[in-house]
Parts: C-alpha cells; sequence; structure tokens
C-alpha cells in the first residue's frame, strides 16, 4: 500500500511533491514518446484507402470519434444516437463510444476528418500511457529519470499496447491508470511527516479519483475493472509483506476510496442506467468471452509487430492479432525475474511479482493451452468466469497488467544501478555493474521494438457520398443503404461512409452490440438480419450469385421499406460484380454516378 523506501528517500532528500515542473530532458522524453507513437502510425497518415488491421474495428472508433465531435457542434445528446442501425437506433454508452476521448478530439474530428482524429488518438493513447507512467515513476517511485523513462517506455509501448492500439482505442487509453494509482495508494513520506489536515490526505484526493474514475468510464470501463482488481491483488500482497505499513496506511487509502465512490457514483448514475437500463441496452455478450484466452507459449514468444516479429507463430497463441497482450520474449521475463529476487526484500517488489503472476495465470483462460494445444490444467479463470462482470471480461486482456509491472521492475532496476555507489574504500567492480544491466536491458527490449502498425487496403468512399450527390435522392426522414446492408459484426461500408462525412446521412444496420429484438434483451452484434442483408452478405462473400425468385422481390422491397431507404448505394467490393448482377435481379438496372452504382427505389417502397 505504500510506494516504497525509495519514494520516501527522493522526497525527503529533494523536496519533490506532487508537482513536477517539466525541464528539458522530461521534455524530450515526452517528445521522444510522441515521436514513437506518430512513428508507428505512419503507414495511415495520408492514406484514406488505408485502415490499420482489424479494419472493422477502426471503422466502429471512427464512427464513435465522428458521433462525439456531431454531438458537441449539434449539442445532441452524446448517448444515443438514431444516425445507425435506421430505424431503431443504439445505445451509444453500452458500447466502446469512447466519449472521453472523442469529446476533447471534436476540433480535429471537425475540420480533418474521422480518420485524422483516429491517428491523433491512437498516438494520444500510446504516448499518453507512456509520459503517465513516466511522471508517476519519477514522481514516487525513482529518482533517476532514465528509469522512469525506460519504465514508461514499456508501459506505454509494449506489445500488448501497440496491438491494442491499431485496433481498440478504449483498451490502449490507459493513461488514466497511473493518476488513479497515484489517488488511491497513499505516499508513505507524507503519512510518515504526518499531516492533520484530512482535507489534504483524503478528501481533496478522494474527490479527484471520483473525477478520474469518471473520465475514465468515458474511456473504457474495462480498463476501469482491470485497475480495480490489480489495485486489490497488489494491495492484498503488500499487506501480506509488510503488514505494520498496511495497517497504517488502509485507514486514509479507504476513505479516498470512499469519497470517490460518492462522487463518481453521483456522476455516473445516469450514464450507468442509460447504458443498462436505457433504449438499446442488452443482456450479456454476443460472443464467448471464455474462448479468448491466451497460449502459455505466447509469454516468451515474439510479437507479430517487433522488429523480430512474424506473422505465423503469433497466429497459433493468441485468438487475433489485437489480442497479443503478452509476447514479452525470454529476455524480459528473465530480467524480471532476476530484479524480483534480487529486490525481493522489498515489499513493493513483492507485490509486484505477485500481481503480475496471478493475471498472467489469469489471461491462459479456464483451462490451459500449449503451443496451440489444449492441455488438461486447469486455469485459475475458471474460479471468476461466472462472476459479474467478469464474465465479460476477455480472458486474454489479464495479461495487459503485467505491462505496468514490467515496466516498474525495469524501472526500479535501473534505478537501483545508476545509485550503486562504491562503498568507500572497497575495491572498484572488476566489470562495471552499470554497463553489464544496461547490456542486460537493452538485450531484453530490443527485441520487443515496436515496427509501424500494419494497415490493410479498403475500398475508398465514392465520390457519389463523400461530395453529397446523395443528397438530391434522400429526403428527411429516409436513409442511404450501402450494399452490402451489414447488420452484424462484418465491415459495414455504410458505417465508414458515415463516419468519413461527419454522420451527414443516417443508415441501417452497422457494427455495434444491440438487442436480439424489442422484446429479447440478449445482446447480439447489430441489428436483428433481414433476409436480404443476409442474400447480399453471401454474395459478397462468396462470388456466387443466387436465383432470385419473385419472393426474393417482395421481400426486398419489405425489407427497404422496413429501413425507410430512398436509395441503395454500391461502393468498392472484393465481389462486386456478382453483388451487382444480384442487386440488379432484385430491383432493376443500376446507374453509375459519381463514382457509386445506384438504385432510386423511392417509387418501390412508397
Amino acid at each position: 500500500m505504500s510506494v516504497s523506501t525509495v519514494e520516501r528517500d527522493v522526497e525527503v532528500r529533494t523536496g519533490r511533491r506532487w508537482r513536477l515542473r517539466p525541464r528539458t530532458p522530461d521534455v524530450a522524453v515526452v517528445a521522444g514518446y510522441l515521436a514513437l507513437a506518430s512513428w508507428l502510425t505512419s503507414g495511415q497518415w495520408g492514406r484514406p484507402d488505408r485502415l490499420f488491421h482489424q479494419a472493422g474495428d477502426q471503422i466502429l472508433f471512427e464512427w464513435m470519434l465522428a458521433r462525439a465531435a456531431r454531438a458537441v457542434a449539434a449539442l445532441e445528446n452524446p448517448l444515443w444516437s438514431d444516425a445507425l442501425n435506421a430505424p431503431d437506433g443504439v445505445n451509444l454508452m453500452a458500447n466502446t463510444s469512447v466519449l472521453g476521448l472523442g469529446v476533447p478530439l471534436a476540433p480535429v474530428t471537425l475540420l480533418f476528418g474521422s480518420q485524422v482524429a483516429f491517428e491523433v488518438a491512437v498516438i494520444g493513447c500510446l504516448a499518453g500511457t507512456a509520459t503517465a507512467w513516466y511522471v508517476l515513476l519519477r514522481r514516487r517511485l525513482v529518482e533517476s529519470r532514465l528509469a522512469a523513462a525506460v519504465g514508461g517506455l514499456v508501459c506505454g509501448f509494449a506489445p500488448g499496447m501497440v496491438a491494442q492500439a491499431g485496433s481498440h482505442l478504449h483498451m490502449a487509453a490507459q493513461f488514466l491508470v497511473p493518476v488513479i494509482l497515484a489517488l488511491v495508494f497513499v505516499p508513505e513520506a507524507a503519512d510518515r511527516a504526518g499531516s492533520p489536515d484530512a482535507w489534504s490526505q483524503v478528501w481533496r484526493p478522494g474527490v479527484l479519483l471520483g473525477l478520474v474514475v469518471t473520465y475514465q468510464v468515458f474511456l473504457g470501463e474495462e480498463v476501469l475493472l482491470f485497475v480495480a482488481l490489480a489495485a486489490g491483488v497488489f494491495v492484498l500482497g503488500y499487506a501480506l509483506a509488510d503488514r505494520v505499513t498496511a495497517r497504517r496506511l488502509a485507514p486514509v487509502m479507504a476513505g479516498r476510496i470512499g469519497v470517490g465512490a460518492v462522487v463518481a457514483g453521483a456522476l455516473l448514475a445516469y450514464p450507468l442506467w442509460f447504458q443498462f437500463f436505457g433504449p438499446g441496452h442488452y443482456r450479456g455478450m454476443p460472443f464467448h468471452a471464455i474462448a479468448y484466452q491466451l497460449d502459455a507459449a505466447s509469454f516468451t514468444a515474439t510479437a507479430r509487430q517487433t522488429v523480430f516479429g512474424d506473422h505465423r507463430l503469433p497466429a497459433l497463441l493468441a485468438p487475433n492479432a489485437t489480442e497479443e497482450n503478452s509476447f514479452f520474449g525470454p529476455g524480459l521475463l528473465v530480467l524480471a525475474l532476476v530484479v524480483t529476487v534480487w529486490l525481493w526484500r522489498r515489499p513493493l517488489v513483492r507485490a509486484l511479482a505477485a500481481c503480475g503472476v496471478v493475471f498472467a495465470l489469469l489471461s491462459l483462460g479456464a483451462r490451459v493451452r500449449l503451443d496451440g494445444a489444449l492441455t488438461d490444467l486447469p486455469g485459475p479463470y475458471r474460479l471468476i468466469a461466472e462472476l459479474p462482470l467478469l464474465d465479460h471480461v476477455v480472458p486474454a486482456r489479464f495479461s495487459l497488467v503485467c505491462v505496468p509491472v514490467l515496466g516498474i521492475l525495469l524501472a526500479l532496476s535501473v534505478d537501483r544501478v545508476r545509485r550503486h555507489p562504491a562503498t568507500a574504500g572497497a575495491p572498484p567492480d572488476p566489470v562495471p555493474v552499470r554497463l553489464l544491466w544496461a547490456g542486460a536491458v537493452a538485450a531484453a527490449l530490443l527485441p520487443l521494438a515496436p515496427t509501424p502498425i500494419r494497415t490493410v487496403p479498403t475500398w475508398p468512399v465514392p465520390a457519389f457520398v463523400a461530395e453529397g450527390t446523395w443528397r438530391a435522392y434522400v429526403p428527411a426522414g429516409r436513409t442511404l443503404v450501402s450494399v452490402p446492408p451489414v447488420t452484424n459484426a462484418g465491415q459495414s461500408p455504410a458505417m465508414l461512409w458515415s463516419a468519413r462525412t461527419g454522420l451527414a446521412f443516417t443508415a441501417p444496420g452497422g457494427f455495434f452490440i444491440g438487442p436480439r429484438s424489442p422484446d429479447d434483451p440478449a445482446a447480439r452484434w447489430g441489428a436483428p438480419d433481414r433476409p436480404t442483408s443476409l442474400l447480399l452478405r453471401r454474395v459478397a462473400d462468396t462470388g456466387e450469385v443466387p436465383q432470385i425468385s419473385e419472393a426474393d422481390r417482395r421481400q426486398a422491397v419489405a425489407d427497404l421499406r422496413h429501413w425507410r431507404a430512398a436509395v441503395v448505394v454500391q461502393g468498392g467490393l472484393h465481389h462486386g460484380d456478382p453483388v451487382r448482377r444480384t442487386v440488379e435481379a432484385l430491383l432493376g438496372p443500376a446507374r453509375e454516378v459519381d463514382g457509386a452504382l445506384i438504385w432510386d427505389v423511392r417509387p418501390l417502397v412508397g
């Protein structure tokens, strides 16, 4: 629960308290983080025809950023939107709406578009997380600026962070995690100094904690859950390692948490009600989270987006490219083990090690997998798999907690080596300790050096949509239907077009989580499928043109009426010609207008 003797030594000796006054080296460290994050996103700058590797996820978050900007500009409800999934709309609070990024980035989105805003968000998440950990380490745990910089680098740019950043903004936005921990845990030096001012010890940090937790909810609730779980495990580990200090600091920490809970509860009451009980709410998840586990061999493997990474092995050891959350390599794990043994006498190190081991084991799922094969060894995740909230957590993401654990351990070791003075009168070391440790750290981290996030091609927004030609075909209250009209977890052309045009039109379907029906709140991807959307998606996937019957044509008209369609638009598709012939069999000949095939269906739907 205390932040260690090092913190006490640093604060007492230097007089540094909470405020960090930026100096040239600090600015240089942050600039380095920003430069690295910018380079990692370089594959997409100025390339509207490229998306990061999990293209569907980027489309989702581009749309969320565009929706937040629209809510700010038009003063609309940020928790709900009817611009997607016509005619029912989407509960944005029940989805990963990342309002904590979208609202402050609204000027960027409005001026430069959703793609630029997404790239800026990725840079901010990576560099911001590294910077926040750098500040916390520098203020609380280490004296050496180099040690803090190395720790921040690991915390912000570990393989798992880079993998998540390319697709899942809500998981990569961890820059408030160090702030939350700083507000929860009591500086031991401050406690020993003795302060009778309850406001400075409990109330002020508690109020700030409530505000920061509230903001984190609008960044990503899953990260907040991980922080709470990791803090609990850490507290337990620290209490076992140093009961006297834990007992002394517990009242103040509990007071901060209590005050923070009251503040956050008051601020989040309505948003959370809207999420769980508002229109478009759902129950459960549309997939089995328990299936998303890591392979035990992944911890010593190399992620695909590193200098020595490949695409074959990681694909066998992680659920997908976005969930490569471990992949620390053997060097870093061996180094962490050495540090733990070396600094074992420190309660902080013992608590960190315990926390890292617990969450690494949880990421292995209910049944351990090794080298791609399921074993008979049960995983500890099965003990918590059915608990509320935890039954929605993807097990593979538990290993993200190991990232800051390793970063802190590495920072502590570098700081210890840099502060290692030769004892007066003692013979000099035969080999400089600093040089040896610098080599060990470099050998562990260089194989994990990230490479630019991989991109994949996407069809550009057709000029018919991008330049607003569609407005002549879509009156108020009607929708633009893209082909295929995806209504589940597939990539949605309409969602990308909507994001890139600032939600200029209303469309059916989309990539989101919603209820199966108004009477069944069970979760599913997107809206309930309509027969025509299923038909056209099958053609787009296979390239096979089916026989179209009169019943299919009547069903197409019924579906278009349900969607309140005015115009059907086909842009670029992999199987574009088979899809065109199928739609023409349903609706009649297409017209080519401004780079798109269109069907004016107003005469059909009335």
